[in-house]
């Protein structure tokens, strides 16, 4: 089982913050930094010093770090344009030499659309369709070859003459410019099926293990009717974190970002290292191949510092 630090910066980081975060995670032996892509503080909390734009984030990280994956945790289809992101993506692809990964979803926080007065849609549907046009061209603008061009006439979105560049650095297995996506929801069958068509990873996020499993069935049963072979899909999973030497040490990392231990109890991670491993034995032995770890205090670099040193070095040989 592959682990990767997985992090809320709207919570409150600057990029101080965040270039610490990924150091320690580097040097902790992970192979992989992702952060969500939000403008505006959830829950309690001011937030302070606010929101950074994920994609101008990444891609001062992906010059700073080396050795260490980046993406996003999804960012959400109602932000940005698709050739625009297309253009975003490829670049911090170059600026790394090949390191981005990119998850993309509907959207789901009306409230952060509200306050940047950035367009939300009606429904769920229409984020849906949305969601399924950016996929539609942001594959279709890298892999357009050099010297043609891409059209797109669809309801939300309308290309024409693009010229598809820049192209990312990563290649698909027939070779096509292509960044890995990271796909998820808990739709029984809109979501499996657009994971089968897209999706480089299938996420399932702070859900217990039951539900994950079924997710994953789903996912890979939508495979097979799309004639695409179910293990060429990693498939992950998101929980929350909190790690310590002893139930001292995780009750206080769990005050710290205002849970108790036993609301992570169904669907998510509390506890010693042995503990946390349990727990994670059990996603895996479910068919989960990476589980996305939600480090909410990123202040606190020596839990990235324990959970490299005594959960990542076990779960790697799961």
């Amino acid at each position: 089982m592959e682990l990767r630090i997985f992090t809320e910066p709207q919570q409150g980081a600057g990029h101080r913050d965040l270039l610490a975060a990924a150091r320690a995670t580097r040097d902790a032996g992970f192979g992989a930094f992702f952060r969500s892509d939000h403008v505006l503080a959830m829950g309690e909390g001011s937030g302070l010093p606010g929101p950074s734009d994920s994609m101008v984030n990444l891609a001062a990280l992906a010059a700073l770090v080396p050795d260490l994956r980046f993406g996003t945790l999804v960012t959400s289809a109602t932000f940005r344009h698709p050739g625009m992101l297309a253009i975003a993506a490829a670049n911090i692809d170059d600026i790394s030499g090949g390191r981005l990964e990119l998850g993309l979803g509907t959207g789901w926080f009306e409230q952060e659309h509200t306050a940047y007065g950035l367009p939300f849609g009606s429904s769920f549907g229409e984020r849906f369709d949305r969601l399924t046009e950016q996929l539609e061209i942001l594959t279709g603008l890298w892999a357009t070859p050099v010297g043609a061009t891409f059209d797109h006439r669809g309801e939300h979105y309308r290309l024409s003459g693009a010229p598809g560049l820049p192209k990312p650095v990563q290649q698909a297995a027939d070779g096509t410019p292509r960044i890995p996506l990271v796909l998820g929801g808990h739709g029984p069958r809109r979501t499996p099926a657009l994971a089968a068509r897209f999706a480089d990873d299938f996420n399932v996020g702070f859900s217990d293990l039951a539900t994950t499993r079924a997710q994953h069935d789903r996912g890979r049963a939508a495979c097979e009717a799309a004639g695409r072979d179910p293990g060429s899909m990693v498939y992950s999973s998101a929980l929350t974190v909190v790690c310590g030497v002893d139930d001292a040490e995780v009750a206080r990392r769990a005050q710290a970002i205002g849970r108790d231990p036993g609301s992570l109890a169904d669907a998510g991670l509390a506890g010693t290292p042995d503990q946390v491993l349990d727990r994670l034995r059990q996603y895996a032995d479910a068919g989960v191949d990476r589980v996305y770890l939600q480090v909410m205090d990123l202040s606190d670099l020596e839990h990235i510092a324990l959970l490299g040193e005594r959960v990542r070095t076990v779960a790697d040989g799961f």
